[in-house]
């Protein structure tokens, strides 16, 4: 009798998803006869695929499809009759990334057709809502930050990276800030990393910006700056987190313990007596000195003005937890225990200095000064909107900030992103005349998105999504949607145009505004490296239309990803997730809401009410890598 299993078949995989089509054969066994199999499209996660079999013999009875991802974990099987060699089934992919194969059993357990490549599972980034500003977000905001990407030689390689929007060189800053939108889109995070490590100083200290010719023939530090340390430590554990792996941070570990000892121990970043880094009066962590003359004050001499700002001290105890967790991955436990002991204490410290009860004093001088025409004890600095995002605040200093930002709104201003608020009067910053020296303008008192960003994703995590919401509104009618956008605008809206290098592609604004979209808005925060431990906290049921929405978040980078279906009605809501290790789900309920229940697939959870600023969240802990959980009320 004739095994129709060893006969040429056919297999064929449509989906409605993005790709193209590629044909691969493979080997039934036992015998090596060829099976050829047709597939169209790059699968989604839990996003339905149709399998329609069409096997050259007209063959009837049952059989199983069984799929795995590249791990060997089975992600999906079906059970299929087959008619006269006919058959259609749905299967749901998920699972690791890569290519899924597949096998197609008889019902005793043999393979009759088998496949190393039935689709290729490749997560993108995308969000589906049915809102046209939700939906359209990420493209919108990867295609002005690609803008902003430069390639250039450095050595005997390629250095690929993210320019200064007002300069035509990568400078660490600008591209570690950046850093936190190009992830999402971005396989390359360490290239730039590794070019400022080759670069370090024998002190520890690191220069601002790679050279390039003709603009910059050597790297250099500008004097006044004390925060590039610490970035370079930031810029180290982002490029981890996003997929680098331990062996990239086992590498420049050594670095990172340089930097931090750099700022910590030289006296020119570090005030042994107060206990925190120093610098010079400069605005917030711009690079030049705050001083009347006709050029910028970038250099230290007897001149200069000295104290504490603020934001190099928040940074700087970011970056000092930052390097414990690592520490604690690849390094020393007993440093980390340092590390950590040395953060608490910078900030302890900071925070009797420079907090006032509202918001961070942007600079407390060494010796008392005074700048007529601007009250300082008043002036509110864009870091104080970094502070909300570096785990280095209260819950009520959280508020307190966010609170004051909103009071400063005036109708003067189309927006509270101050990079400054009040600005200093005009002749007063060192400019020179030379644009963005005025009032309202650049440094000095512009509307920067970068400000606006930060903000919203400090107003999602605690709990203030509406005017979370309203920020990206407002960013996405007013630039996002433009396909413009700049480092800053002044109060009335005009483009901050301050030189012939300036872009209209500013990328650093932009990753604000995005991170801010991906973890507030969508809710997707990682709590480890690679999206394994995750935080998902959809926000869609604060806003009036959505009660729908598909989301995937993947780091272009490494293997990571987390994917979510999330639904509610009047009396529950429910999301199906897959992707990472572990999940802590938190899914919004009514602030009226007097008690919840909560399954995770079939088992019972526990779930825990918190009450935030605009209700309730109802939060779940999930150990399982893909699961459904229901929340009713």
């Amino acid at each position: 009798m004739m095994r129709w299993y060893r006969l040429l078949g056919a297999l064929i995989v449509s989906a409605s998803v993005f790709g193209i089509g590629h044909r691969v054969t493979a080997q039934t066994d036992p015998a090596p006869a060829p099976v050829e199999l047709t597939v169209d499209g790059v699968a989604q996660p839990l996003t339905p695929i149709t399998v329609r079999f069409a096997l050259a013999n007209a063959v009837s009875g049952a059989a199983t499809l069984i799929v795995a991802d590249p791990l060997g974990h089975h992600i999906a099987s079906a059970f299929i009759m087959l008619d006269r060699g006919q058959a259609t089934t749905t299967i749901i992919p998920r699972g690791a990334r890569g290519p899924h194969s597949a096998n197609l059993m008889l019902s005793n357990g043999r393979v009759i057709a088998s496949t190393p490549v039935l689709y290729l599972y490749e997560p993108q980034t995308m969000v589906s809502t049915g809102i046209q500003r939700y939906d359209q977000f990420v493209p919108a905001a990867t295609t002005i930050m690609r803008g902003a990407i430069l390639d250039q030689p450095f050595g005997e390689g390629t250095v690929h990276g993210y320019r200064s929007p007002d300069s035509p060189l990568i400078w660490l800053r600008d591209h570690v800030y950046q850093m936190q939108g190009a992830r999402y889109f971005d396989g390359d995070m360490t290239s730039t990393i590794d070019a400022f490590a080759a670069l370090q100083y024998p002190d520890g200290s690191f220069p601002d910006f790679l050279p390039r010719s003709p603009w910059a023939e050597t790297a250099y530090r500008t004097p006044v700056e004390a925060d590039v340390e610490f970035l370079f430590v930031q810029g180290v554990y982002q490029a981890w987190q996003a997929g680098a792996g331990d062996d990239f941070v086992r590498k420049h570990l050594g670095a990172m313990r340089r930097a931090v000892t750099y700022t910590l121990q030289d006296p020119l970043r570090w005030d042994a007596q107060k206990g925190l880094v120093r610098r010079p009066f400069t605005i917030d962590m711009w690079d030049f000195e705050v001083a009347q003359g006709t050029a910028p004050r970038h250099a230290i001499d007897a001149n200069t003005r000295w104290g504490i700002f603020y934001g190099d001290n928040t940074g700087m105890v970011q970056a000092l937890h930052m390097l414990s967790t690592i520490e604690n991955r690849v390094g020393d436990p007993a440093l980390a225990t340092v590390w950590s002991t040395v953060a608490e204490g910078v900030l302890s410290r900071l925070n009797a200095l420079s907090w006032n009860g509202q918001f961070y004093r942007h600079f407390v001088f060494d010796t008392p000064t005074k700048i007529p025409g601007v009250d300082l004890e008043k002036q509110l600095s864009l870091s104080n909107a970094y502070a909300l995002n570096r785990g280095v605040l209260s819950d009520a200093q959280s508020d307190a900030i966010l609170d004051t930002y909103i009071s400063r709104r005036r109708p003067d201003a189309f927006a509270e992103w101050y990079s400054i608020d009040p600005p200093f009067p005009a002749g007063t910053i060192g400019l020179g005349g030379r644009a963005g020296e005025a009032p309202g303008s650049y440094v000095n008192g512009g509307i920067m998105p970068l400000v606006g960003g930060e903000l919203a994703r400090g107003a999602f995590r605690m709990g203030r999504p509406s005017y979370g919401f309203a920020t990206l509104d407002y960013y996405w009618a007013g630039m996002l949607s433009r396909g413009r956008s700049f480092l800053w605008y002044g109060p009335e809206g005009s483009e901050g145009v301050g030189s012939p290098d300036t872009i209209s592609t500013d990328g650093w604004g932009t990753a604000a505004m995005l991170d801010a979209f991906i973890e507030g808005a969508v809710g997707v925060v990682d709590q480890g490296d690679n999206l394994r431990q995750v935080l998902v906290s959809p926000q869609w049921a604060y806003t009036p239309d959505i009660r729908d929405a598909y989301a995937v978040v993947r780091y272009a980078a490494g293997n990571g990803y987390v994917a979510y279906r999330w639904h509610q009605e009047a009396c529950w809501a429910s999301i199906e997730v897959t992707g990472a290790t572990q999940y802590q789900v938190a899914l919004p309920v009514p602030k009226d809401a007097k008690g919840c229940s909560g399954t995770i697939s079939s088992p019972n959870g526990a779930v825990r009410l918190v009450t935030t600023h605009e209700g309730q969240v109802a939060v779940i802990d999930v150990t399982s890598g893909d699961a459904t959980v229901v929340v009713s009320w």
